[in-house]
């Protein structure tokens, strides 16, 4: 079934195209990476003047299809054209400094583990170099006519390191 782990090394130069990217101690990880800028907007915050917990959601969605867009990979085209859509299976966010109105955000983008339906995102929100919210999202390829697991397409599978046997 959909549950073969593939890896791949790669990462962002903070210009939205991959690269190295390093971990603290400035040796590479090993991991396929994207990096996209958000500035928050005033209906970003909450009453008390912070981006409102959700919102890094919205950021890392935003973050990850700006990924495939670069990719030359059109969501909407998969939809209408192969019935092919992605779902959010499971999140889990970490808050660790708030943003405010007017910050420029740094979305780290990494595939931390693919398998033939699905994709783990590791994502990080930046403001400068102080880290803000990091979370894992896992991603699944569906049938949409079937709403089903189904393997992830050659395209997509090629731009996160999958050798699942589609190309």
């Amino acid at each position: 079934m959909c549950n073969k782990l593939f890896r791949r090394p790669g990462a962002p130069d903070g210009s939205g195209n991959m690269t190295a990217m390093k971990n603290s101690t400035g040796v590479r990880d090993g991991t396929l990476a994207f990096t996209w800028q958000v500035r928050v907007y005033y209906e970003d915050t909450d009453a008390g003047g912070v981006v409102f917990y959700a919102n890094y959601l919205k950021f890392f969605e935003r973050a990850r299809t700006e990924w495939l867009r670069a990719a030359g990979i059109e969501q909407q085209r998969l939809v209408d054209e192969r019935g092919i859509g992605f779902v959010v299976r499971r999140t889990e966010v970490e808050y660790l400094s708030p943003a405010r109105l007017d910050d420029v955000l740094r979305i780290e983008t990494r595939v931390a583990e693919t398998r033939r339906c699905q994709v783990v995102f590791e994502q990080t929100a930046w403001r400068g170099e102080q880290r803000l919210a990091r979370g894992s999202i896992q991603v699944v390829c569906i049938d949409m006519s079937a709403f089903r697991p189904m393997a992830l397409p050659a395209e997509v599978a090629a731009l996160f390191g999958a050798d699942n046997g589609l190309s």
